[in-house]
């Protein structure tokens, strides 16, 4: 019996064993068929909205008050007080070069300015004393004469000291670069012990606050554009943060290589980069149109290929799209053809949708009850 016993028992595991391996593929193959659970705020529904349209424009974020300092003495750097990205106020001394030989010039010219005070007075005093000796008949014609143009020349000579002094005391002004306006040192050009020959540049200073978009549109298309309009654009290094502006200024004159024109875009809204040099590109507003739009989150794209998950009559359907522009406003972009007004397309497809795969509305979701009344409803309910 024994011996019989076993090879039943062996049977009965393996029987049992395929039918737990049925069960299982089979709860598996109910899971993979169960319904996509879709909630309300999954989904967008396509509208036709208006298409902001115009020339692109490409260029760099410039100050607009910016100042470079140049030596306009020719003296060696003694001192260079502020260092890139120091703040400055206007009047604050910058840069200190050496004044010996123009103060040993200035302490000159004063002496001779003395001097000629001294001889202008002198003279002036004698051609007094003549013009009264003259009256009592004392002294010639001749001799007034004479004093007279002593005195004169004097004053001519007290004239040019006068005006060698005030050089002096600008040249002794000129050994201290001074910031021309409050703003930020964004590029030094010297260090302390370079020889400063005139025009050599010393610092840079920018107002960082005065920061504007200097673009380029091309002359095909700078017809659209006009002072005043609005301008949305993205700064390289802020990533998708957008940027809105106003045409202020257009250049009168195409640059003669690329053919492209120059125009001004003052910030808009107070927000603006706080760095200079940053390349950015965006599109003038000269126009609008009414057209189909679908967020860039509804999007799937492989290379040139785009398409949207749509719902229709309760089952998912991936329905390939012609993209047109994208709105700089918002981020849309216009739907050519492929989808109508009043279709719905999930608001974040995932990568492991199907298509045909079934749906189901979820259920909203209520909101909890504070824990005080959870307690009196459970005691409401037991009595």
């Amino acid at each position: 019996m024994i011996r019989l016993a076993l090879p039943v028992l062996a049977l009965a595991a393996a029987l049992s064993a395929c039918g737990g391996g049925t069960n299982r593929s089979d709860k598996a193959a109910a899971g993979s068929d169960r319904p996509l659970l879709i909630a309300a705020e999954d989904l967008i529904t396509l509208q036709s909205n208006t298409l902001a349209s115009g020339p692109s424009i490409t260029g760099t974020v410039q100050p607009e008050r910016r100042a470079d300092l140049r030596a306009e003495v020719s003296a060696v750097v003694m001192q260079v007080l502020k260092e890139n990205g120091d703040q400055v106020r206007r009047g604050d001394v910058l840069v200190r070069l050496d004044d010996t030989a123009i103060r040993d010039s200035l302490a000159s010219a004063d002496e001779a300015t003395r001097a000629a005070r001294q001889a202008y007075d002198q003279a002036q005093r004698q051609l007094e004393r003549l013009q009264t000796l003259r009256g009592s008949g004392m002294a010639s014609a001749q001799q007034l004469e004479d004093a007279e143009i002593r005195r004169n020349s004097a004053q001519s000579d007290l004239a040019a000291a006068k005006t060698r002094s005030a050089q002096a005391a600008q040249q002794l002004q000129r050994t201290l670069a001074r910031a021309p306006f409050d703003g930020i040192i964004s590029e030094r050009k010297v260090s302390a012990g370079d020889t400063a020959q005139i025009g050599k540049e010393l610092l840079k200073v920018i107002d960082p606050t005065s920061m504007r978009f200097e673009g380029l549109v091309s002359a095909d298309r700078i017809g659209d554009v006009k002072v005043g309009q609005s301008v949305h654009f993205r700064v390289n290094g802020y990533g998708e943060q957008e940027f809105a502006g106003k045409v202020t200024r257009l250049n009168p004159a195409a640059n003669a290589t690329t053919r492209q024109v120059e125009v001004l875009v003052g910030f808009t809204g107070g927000k603006q980069p706080g760095l200079s040099g940053l390349y950015a590109e965006g599109r003038i507003e000269s126009g609008s149109m009414a057209a189909l739009m679908i967020p860039a989150s509804a999007l799937v794209r492989d290379g040139d290929k785009a398409w949207a998950w749509r719902l229709v009559e309760g089952k998912l359907r991936k329905q390939a799209l012609v993209i047109g522009e994208r709105d700089p406003r918002r981020g849309e972009f216009m739907v050519r053809s492929g989808l109508a007004a009043g279709d719905k397309v999930l608001r974040n497809p995932g990568a492991n949708l199907k298509d045909g795969q079934a749906t189901e509305a979820a259920a909203p979701a209520t909101p909890a009850l504070p824990a005080a009344s959870a307690a009196s409803a459970g005691a409401s309910a037991r009595s």
